[in-house]
């Protein structure tokens, strides 16, 4: 790191969702001191916005502890990215996982949700585990900039999403079966310059807690995971070439996090084994900000 506190090169993207293949440095989506051990074998797993960021660190780990993987994308804008994804899922396929697909979709609207799942379960028969991931934002210096197309834009993507995913996906899950929802650090504690996000970030909090309640009884777990500042391709595509400099350094590790050190927290969840007695609760892979909530 810089003694100035930068830690990337002046970079920006004037389109979301952003490229990974673009970004300089890439975000690193996998690391050799990961070691699987088959905690997923056999399951079936459908991950929102797995093409790129986050969502492809949890779709590549997912492949290495032995589940079939489904990820959606964004047609288009996201192609390269997702073709490097599912290259990537096929060196990792265990041998007796099946072929992993990508999906291209528009995930703020019912139908379109329906149809992903219909095309996963047609292809794959079931839904062990659902992640809700797929997000998008945008700055704006004050709550009067944020207008009505914006604000349903950011709330059908980063929230009615993760409603229409989990209804549809439910009528295939059985006991056992978990769901695991990406929010965010901005949920706890606020950003200013980020206020359509951090509200639908608030807004999948809750939805986790009341949906793991809701889903007791029928054995299947729902949990969160709210990673902090987080080298994926939002960032160029959000912030200034000076905010992307710089981005990171303000937790108290001083750094940023790459996917792969987040990705983990999905697999823990995912696993019954490791965490059978989980459910309604948030991970915080965020380099040590304390959250009391």
């Amino acid at each position: 790191m810089a003694s100035s506190g930068q830690q990337f090169p002046p970079q920006k993207q004037d389109v979301q969702p952003g490229k990974q293949h673009v970004m300089d440095p890439t975000p690193k989506a996998t690391c050799h001191e990961y070691k699987p051990s088959n905690k997923l074998q056999g399951k079936i797993a459908l991950v929102t916005g797995g093409d790129s960021g986050i969502g492809r660190a949890v779709s590549h780990c997912f492949a290495l502890e032995g589940a079939t993987v489904a990820f959606t994308y964004v047609k288009g804008s996201e192609d390269k990215d997702a073709t490097d994804t599912l290259g990537m899922l096929m060196k990792a396929k265990a041998p007796d996982a099946k072929d992993p697909m990508a999906l291209p979709a528009d995930l703020g609207y019912d139908e379109n949700c329906k149809r992903v799942v219909d095309e996963v379960v047609n292809n794959y028969g079931r839904i062990d585990i659902l992640v809700n991931n797929a997000a998008e934002q945008y700055k704006a210096a004050a709550v009067e900039e944020i207008d009505e197309e914006r604000l349903e834009r950011v709330f059908r993507t980063n929230i009615f999403a993760y409603f229409f995913m989990t209804r549809h996906a439910l009528k295939h899950m059985k006991e056992g079966s978990a769901i695991i929802n990406s929010t965010s650090i901005n949920a706890y504690k606020g950003n200013a310059k980020l206020l359509d996000y951090t509200s639908t970030k608030g807004a999948i909090v809750a939805f986790t807690r009341g949906l793991a309640l809701q889903l007791i009884s029928r054995g299947i777990r729902v949990n969160g995971v709210a990673p902090g500042p987080i080298w994926t391709p939002l960032i160029p595509a959000s912030f200034s070439d000076e905010e992307v400099q710089k981005f990171g350094s303000e937790v108290p590790m001083h750094r940023p996090g790459q996917p792969i050190e987040v990705a983990p927290s999905y697999v823990f969840l995912a696993c019954n084994e490791c965490s059978s007695y989980i459910t309604g609760q948030v991970l915080h892979p965020n380099g040590g900000t304390i959250v009391n909530a």
